[in-house]
């Protein structure tokens, strides 16, 4: 390699502030956001209001962590939702007391057993969408749009349209510590965060430290490449939809705490929520590329953003304006972040043609390239 062609890589390894700003605009927004209503508003930068935000935000991390694993894969999931009102309503259904006509009794089940129980409903969910797309081969977008009007309509059955209340539960009946995920602090800080936190290190180690991991990215990098390499691709498929059915009633359980109620129509537009914590976080819908740091920072944004504007009290009708607007801004610079480095990545691979087409070179270069390109299909971008 001659000395100059070894000038620009030398330049391009130097400090660029443009790339710098584009990989970490989900801080950089969060960052701004804290700084501009902190100024509007008094009330906004304190520590107890920060507490209660990141309660808030608990919930949309919840459902974009489990989103994010599908969007890896290449896959959308429109039912987290509607999955974690139906969670939710199950949970109230077994507070309030399951009665066995048959027998003439009502069962009061305790509160482990109605978590596990509504975490069952939630991969049950998650796993009917994965069947239908990894094996009837329905698109996810169909195949989760379906579910979501299935799972909203089971809720609203289940509780002819209205709500269960008072779901702190009876000392005497034994299944009290229902609101302790809602209410309780545990070292200052609320409970839903805790359970955030361990969902979000438990994802990232799997993601970081194991094959599953490295599966969800290669199937999201290059499905066809991946399967061919003994990956089992329709396995993950399945898994990151069950997941994300588990995410959702966990959320589903966090939120009917902190409301000590259980609406069918809880939940509802919380899968564009999802969305676009997982796209403001630098994940690529066309999948393989995303990490769990960008998707909290993601959910934070959306969280702090929305609490702000109620706070200095904007219109809801503009919170609305303002989310998409954050949204659509988010989807065009991860067009610019990962088509810029498509390019870069798809110029030095172009091989010289020969004259004849026909010959042995031109075959080796065509299948060196095949082989450079299924390779490095199913890596997980570095994000900063």
């Amino acid at each position: 390699m001659s000395k100059h062609s070894q000038a620009p890589a030398r330049q391009s390894g130097g400090f660029d502030l443009g790339r710098m700003l584009l990989e970490g605009r989900a801080f950089f927004a969060l960052i701004a956001i804290i700084i501009i209503f902190s100024a509007l508003s008094p009330v906004y930068f304190s520590t107890n209001n920060f507490l209660t935000m990141s309660s808030h935000v608990a919930i949309f991390g919840l459902l974009s962590i489990g989103m994010l694993l599908v969007i890896l894969t290449g896959g959308i999931d429109l039912s987290v939702g509607s999955t974690l009102g139906l969670c939710g309503v199950v949970a109230g259904f077994l507070m309030q007391g399951v009665t066995l006509d048959a027998f003439g009794v009502t069962l009061y089940p305790p509160v482990w057993v109605v978590v596990i129980l509504t975490c069952g409903v939630g991969a049950f969910i998650g796993a009917i969408n994965g069947v239908l797309i990894a094996y009837f081969k329905v698109p996810a977008f169909v195949a989760t749009l379906g579910l979501l009007y299935v799972a909203r309509g089971v809720a609203l059955l289940m509780t002819d349209g209205l709500t269960y209340n008072n779901l702190g539960g009876d000392p005497a009946l034994g299944n009290t510590g229902f609101d302790w995920l809602g209410f309780n602090r545990l070292f200052g800080v609320p409970v839903g965060v805790w359970v955030l936190a361990i969902v979000a290190v438990v994802t990232l180690l799997a993601l970081a430290r194991t094959p599953f991991g490295r599966w969800v990215y290669s199937t999201g990098g290059n499905a066809r490449a991946a399967e061919l390499s003994g990956v089992p691709v329709k396995r993950v498929q399945v898994s990151v939809y069950v997941l994300s059915g588990i995410c959702a009633a966990i959320a589903g359980l966090v939120l009917s705490s902190q409301l000590t109620s259980a609406g069918p129509t809880a939940g509802t537009t919380y899968e564009l929520t999802a969305i676009a914590g997982v796209v403001i976080g630098g994940a690529a819908l066309t999948g393989g590329r995303g990490t769990v740091r960008g998707t909290l920072l993601g959910a934070f944004v959306i969280g702090f953003l929305s609490d702000g504007l109620v706070i200095i009290g904007v219109s809801s009708y503009w919170q609305t304006v303002f989310t998409g607007a954050v949204i659509v801004l988010a989807v065009l610079l991860n067009s610019i972040q990962y088509g810029g480095r498509r390019k870069r990545v798809a110029r030095p691979a172009e091989p010289k043609a020969p004259d004849d087409p026909s010959s042995p070179a031109s075959s080796g270069n065509a299948a060196r390239v095949t082989s450079e390109a299924e390779s490095t299909a199913g890596k997980p971008a570095t994000q900063h």
